[in-house]
């Protein structure tokens, strides 16, 4: 990418945005932040009970990644948020207007095996039929890109960074 945008990673859980956002930065040389670190104490709390946060719990947390993104405004950061509803990238354009999305998509087995995979993450398997139900895609006024989620995470990163650059064009 030309200009140094912030990237804000988003989608279901399991859909590879901590995988995928380093190595996006990586690729764009920009700093990367992991999303999840914003999160309070009492939301990991919360979620790994089991529990879907609901939108007093997000609040403040998109507030933290918006405020981290402003700060990279002309920098360029890469950031993971799931960002799963139109009024959360609201939120986190309010703080950071010239943010892109990149919205990691795939078919659900497969981002629910890959889930069921990793380890030592709170979010349980139970909580993503809350996320695909919570979900609202990104929409066509809205700065972004969809990536599917098939592949190695390089394949995937390539096809993100050139949906990026395609974007900009």
């Amino acid at each position: 990418m030309s200009t140094p945008h912030v990237v804000v990673v988003m989608g279901v859980a399991g859909t590879g945005k901590t995988t995928i956002g380093p190595l996006l930065a990586a690729e764009l040389g920009v700093p990367y932040a992991e999303g999840d670190d914003f999160h309070p104490a009492a939301n990991i709390a919360k979620m790994s009970a089991g529990t879907p946060l609901d939108d007093s719990d997000r609040w403040p947390w998109l507030d933290a990644i918006g405020r981290w993104a402003h700060g990279r405004a002309g920098l360029g950061g890469v950031v993971s948020s799931s960002a799963l509803k139109r009024s959360y990238r609201d939120r986190l354009r309010a703080e950071a207007p010239g943010a892109v999305f990149l919205h990691l998509t795939g078919d659900r087995a497969l981002i629910e095996h890959r889930m069921a995979e990793r380890k030592g993450h709170f979010m349980p398997t139970a909580l993503l039929d809350s996320q695909f139900a919570t979900l609202q895609p990104l929409r066509e006024d809205e700065a972004g890109v969809s990536v599917d989620v098939s592949g190695t995470p390089e394949e995937i990163t390539q096809r993100a960074v050139a949906a990026l650059r395609r974007l900009e064009n």
